[in-house]
């Protein structure tokens, strides 16, 4: 009998620590997303670009993205090259470990498509970023993006 009571605590205490550990949701690995914001638009302007500091705890790749405010969004790189610019689409953006990737005008950005309605300066737009880990799995970041003049001031 003395040797059973010690035995029971020992079993109670190893069943709640191997419950508590299986039970532990997993962190999943997360992307900071800094100063987000959308170029203002002109009436009937039918894209516009969007701008952020992207920076990941993990490996990670920018993928694509939707708004509400476009029939779709695109991930683009911009570049002057012997005074002319070259805009193109890109399939997706790395996002290393660590190192903040910035989205900007006359660099990476995303494009909306098809907008909608003109973008007002002061506007929240709503924007759904899809990243990609290392491991495969992909998640979507909420982000809200405040509409501004052109040359990216606060209205």
């Amino acid at each position: 009998m003395q040797h059973t009571l010690p035995a029971v605590i020992l079993g109670l205490s190893l069943s709640l620590s191997l419950s508590l550990s299986l039970s532990a949701p997993a962190l999943a690995d997360s992307v900071k997303v800094d100063n987000p914001w959308v170029r203002a638009t002109a009436p009937g302007q039918n894209v516009a670009g969007g701008f952020m500091s992207l920076t990941a705890d993990a490996d990670m790749t920018l993928v694509g993205g939707a708004s509400p405010v476009s029939k779709t969004l695109e991930l683009h790189f911009m570049k002057m090259e012997n005074g002319v610019m070259e805009m193109r689409q890109m399939r997706e953006i790395a996002l290393p470990k660590g190192k903040t990737v910035s989205l900007e005008p006359g660099g990476l950005h995303v494009m909306f498509i098809g907008l909608k309605d003109p973008i007002k300066p002061g506007q929240k737009v709503p924007v759904t970023l899809l990243v990609k880990g290392a491991d495969g799995k992909e998640q979507k970041l909420a982000v809200e993006a405040e509409a501004r003049q052109a040359g990216g001031r606060k209205h």
